[in-house]
């Protein structure tokens, strides 16, 4: 991992910085022509070469639409930056000895979505070392460990991070993230869809959906492959909502959005909630990958909720 994530002017700034050993005019034609951006860019790109030029990527044998943006600033053979669905992206090389340096950039609101960039990206720029030390080869821009990788992304930039949103009819813990995995792998994993029929309301929600840190009470809605909403209760009594909200359709995996609503009189639970779905999100996704923990990690919990204490405190 070498990918960096940083806020400028309240947008997020995913950055690389690849030291290679060739000089800057060989790279330059590996990031311009788009023969040679075949073999390394996520998209076939076709484009006028000049500063507004048009630029248009192609996704043949994908599900995915065309998408277009211009070329925003060219310098040859220094930058060479350009925009993409609205997305600012710039690369820009200079001098190191016999080699060159790249700094690669791309700028974007959705920061959920940072784990996926930064590990599609971090693919790409490996597979333009490999095209720059010899022949394209089959299989190049197929990452390794997507999901590992997707995961320690999301560890290394705080993208498991949830929230919390107070007012005067109580809280709500949030939390919003990526799952490298598509949703018709998600969905079976989070309601055991198949087992009895699956999960119904009036029902218990399903365990994976739950944790030992709040307590379940009956379903309330279920759409299947999209959402589970149950409550939660405090001292047998009903006390707020837990919900589940699962997207998929995209070709980085599916977004989760997780929520617990609480009444003011519960505030002292905050942190706890956070900590638990915190820890719930990461042993999910881990469950995704193969691999399962039990017993609880009750010790990374109680580190999270000494975190979102200190943090809610402030």
């Amino acid at each position: 991992m070498n990918g960096s994530l940083h806020t400028v002017g309240g947008r997020n700034v995913l950055r690389f910085e690849r030291r290679l050993a060739h000089p800057v005019e060989k790279v330059w034609r590996a990031i311009t022509d788009p023969a040679e951006m075949a073999h390394w860019f996520p998209a076939i790109v076709e484009m006028d070469f000049r500063v507004g030029g048009r630029i248009t990527f192609a996704f043949p044998g994908a599900e995915m639409d065309a998408a277009e943006g211009s070329i925003t600033e060219l310098d040859p053979p220094r930058v060479f930056a350009f925009s993409w669905n609205g997305d600012p992206l710039r690369m820009e090389l200079r001098p190191d000895g016999e080699g060159s340096v790249l700094t690669f950039t791309h700028t974007f609101e959705d920061r959920p979505m940072a784990g996926s960039f930064a590990t599609g990206w971090e693919t790409c720029l490996g597979a333009l070392e490999k095209i720059l030390s010899g022949p394209a080869t089959e299989g190049m821009l197929r990452p390794e460990r997507y999901a590992e990788r997707h995961d320690a992304y999301v560890a290394a930039f705080g993208l498991g991070e949830g929230t919390v949103a107070d007012d005067e009819q109580g809280f709500t813990v949030r939390f919003e993230r990526m799952i490298p995995h598509p949703v018709e792998d998600v969905w079976p994993a989070l309601a055991g869809a198949g087992e009895s029929g699956g999960p119904s309301v009036g029902g218990p929600p399903p365990v994976r959906a739950t944790n030992g840190y709040v307590s379940a009470g009956v379903l309330t809605a279920v759409e299947p492959g999209a959402v589970l909403d149950y409550g939660w209760l405090d001292g047998g009594e009903p006390a707020g909502r837990v919900r589940w909200e699962l997207t998929g359709g995209h070709p980085a995996g599916t977004r989760v959005v997780l929520t617990q609503s609480g009444p003011a009189r519960l505030a002292d639970q905050r942190a706890t909630a956070l900590a638990a779905w915190h820890t719930h999100l990461e042993v999910f996704a881990d469950h995704l990958r193969g691999i399962d923990h039990c017993p609880w990690p009750k010790a990374r919990t109680e580190e999270l909720r000494e975190h979102y204490a200190e943090t809610i405190a402030r």
